[in-house]
């Protein structure tokens, strides 16, 4: 029986939403393997302090360590349990989650030579995080995508498209909430009926800010906070488009889960977006931060409804290659 340590922020009961530690370990356990955790507090140096012990605690105990590995201070704890697993010489496989990685690898690259160069796998959910780490010289990279369990996701045949927008994310200043607002703000001129709803914990304030920036342009936006994965999949049957405004990606979950929805995807074409989605084929893709270009671009949809509709069952044939019953195919052989 395979045991597995898996390190990442399983914050949601805090109010945060759901990271991969919290659902491919999930995964992991229902395929039979035997998974403990950490960590689950919701102060970060404590979280750290957590992780550090608890790898102390179980790293000779585990056939494998997984990390969720981030560009951002999430970084720090991934580079530490990894180098306490080297002195166990316990395998450990870092999953490349932050869509801002290649600026660390640059930034640090002693660092990240230590923690990538040494690891069993670096395993990349995107082909851009892929390329990138293959660029600077690694080797040791599986490319297994992030997945989802496609029987939650109902697929919506809609019969016409109507500007009713939706947007799912933290609230935080690398997702760029405000441009969403702005994008309302500019289809209300042609369709005074456009109406947008934003579902989402607040991580670093931007909510607050986002609120306020919709009162100073006088429009009105339904905030939902944090909705459960079945309240929003709930909720999304009421719209028609799902919009993505981030400054930095990888490979959303949020994206993967509107396409399965059957939502047609307008995203900013930054970091890993345009290694998953293709711009008029399975999604419209416009440039960071250009809330013009993504409101004419709905625009464009509702007046030529049947691309829309087009997009709409192109995201969903091209996401079912990511259910959980196709890529854990891809961890199974991995771990084996």
């Amino acid at each position: 029986m395979i045991k597995l340590l898996y390190i990442g922020n399983a914050i949601s009961k805090h109010g945060y939403n759901k990271t991969t530690v919290e659902t491919l370990g999930k995964s992991f356990e229902e395929e039979g393997y035997v998974v403990f955790y950490t960590s689950s507090k919701k102060n970060q140096l404590l979280r750290l302090v957590d992780m550090i012990l608890t790898t102390f605690k179980y790293a000779k105990k585990v056939d494998y360590i997984i990390i969720d590995t981030y560009s951002t201070s999430s970084f720090w704890y991934a580079f530490l349990c990894s180098q306490i697993a080297r002195v166990f010489q316990t395998k450990y496989i870092p999953i490349l989650h932050g869509g801002d990685l290649p600026k660390r690898l640059d930034s640090h690259p002693k660092l990240c030579k230590m923690l990538f160069k040494n690891a069993f796998k670096n395993v990349a959910p995107s082909n851009y995080l892929l390329s990138e780490f293959a660029k600077r010289g690694f080797q040791n990279l599986e490319y297994i995508p992030n997945s989802i369990e496609l029987n939650n996701y109902p697929f919506k045949v809609r019969k016409s498209f109507e500007p009713k927008l939706l947007w799912v994310r933290a609230f935080a200043t690398i997702y760029n909430p405000k441009m969403a607002v702005d994008v309302l703000k500019k289809l209300q001129v042609r369709f005074p009926n456009t109406s947008l709803t934003m579902v989402g914990p607040d991580k670093d304030g931007s909510m607050e800010t986002t609120k306020q920036y919709a009162k100073q342009l006088d429009v009105e936006v339904c905030f939902t906070n944090r909705l459960s994965k079945k309240e929003w999949i709930d909720l999304s049957v009421n719209y028609d488009f799902f919009i993505n405004t981030t400054h930095f990606d990888n490979t959303p979950i949020s994206v993967m889960e509107a396409m399965a929805l059957g939502l047609p995807i307008i995203s900013t074409n930054v970091g890993g977006i345009p290694f998953l989605l293709k711009n008029n084929e399975n999604a419209i893709l416009v440039n960071d931060n250009d809330s013009d270009h993504m409101a004419n671009s709905i625009i464009s949809l509702i007046e030529n409804q049947e691309i829309a509709l087009l997009l709409s069952k192109k995201g969903r044939v091209f996401v079912e290659q990511m259910d959980w019953t196709v890529v854990k195919n891809q961890w199974i052989k991995l771990l084996s």
